[in-house]
């Protein structure tokens, strides 16, 4: 954490007041971010989802949709976001057994002067409310966790990783 003691905290101006960060000066770059979060599950919950015997539908393919609906509305959602024109956002879910449960990824990127960690962050936040929602019939007990940024790249601060060292 020591990391985020050396940093301003960038959406305050200098009176302390909510403010947009100005992108207008910084360097176009190619930027890309990448995000995870776990959807656990009961066991037959997991095995009802992989049949696709769900009674709302394609529970992973719709929600990768609302993943990556998410990710382009994320300055609507995250009130001092900037809207970008996103180039690429991938959602993927993918049957982790041993939770049991999903696991949901989404990369994001963008060629632009600020980051996509929000939009990869909310396209993973979004596609697992959506599991939950299509599930929670069969299975209220599910629990979302580990939303979390795994990965960026680009910009003035650079490359960083989860699994890299601080």
């Amino acid at each position: 954490m020591s990391e985020s003691r050396d940093a301003a905290l960038t959406h305050l101006d200098s009176t302390g007041a909510a403010s947009m960060v100005d992108v207008g000066d910084k360097q176009q770059t190619v930027r890309v971010a990448e995000a995870e979060g776990l959807v656990m599950m009961q066991p037959a919950t997991l095995e009802l989802i992989l049949a696709g015997e769900a009674k709302k539908g394609d529970v992973i393919g719709i929600a990768r949709v609302a993943g990556i609906m998410a990710a382009k509305k994320t300055h609507e959602l995250i009130p001092l976001c900037h809207p970008l024109m996103l180039e690429k956002i991938g959602v993927e879910i993918v049957a982790e057994p041993a939770l049991p449960g999903l696991r949901v990824t989404a990369t994001a990127r963008v060629g632009g002067k600020t980051g996509v960690e929000m939009e990869a962050l909310t396209a993973v936040s979004v596609a697992c409310l959506t599991i939950y929602d299509m599930a929670k019939a069969v299975d209220r007990s599910m629990t979302i966790s580990g939303i979390r940024l795994l990965a960026k790249s680009g910009g003035r601060s650079g490359d960083w990783s989860a699994g890299a060292s601080s």
